[in-house]
């Protein structure tokens, strides 16, 4: 599985998504390879999944990505992540 964590530049706030997914897959006991990008890569990168900023939830919109994502408040709070992450993972049989 590979999760993708996206933000405007792809440097700071996403790579702080990336560096908390990891924590909270860490505690789900799920392995996963995890990246990090800009908005304008997104679209060629290959993920399962894609974890973002509310945000930037129009302009996915506007992309036409179809690989599955998630919009999230507070891009570095475990229990908003792991609350919006489970089921995915579960839909997916790895927790």
């Amino acid at each position: 599985m590979k999760i993708l964590m996206v933000c405007g530049n792809g440097l700071g706030s996403s790579f702080a998504c990336q560096m908390t997914v990891e924590g909270v897959l860490k505690e789900l006991g799920v392995k996963a390879d995890l990246d990090h990008c800009d908005l304008s890569s997104a679209r060629s990168m290959k993920a399962d999944l894609i974890l973002s900023g509310k945000n930037f939830e129009s302009q996915f919109k506007n992309l036409a990505i179809e690989t599955p994502q998630i919009f999230l408040d507070r891009l570095v709070d475990k229990n908003e992540i792991r609350e919006k992450l489970t089921p995915f993972l579960k839909e997916k049989g790895l927790i």
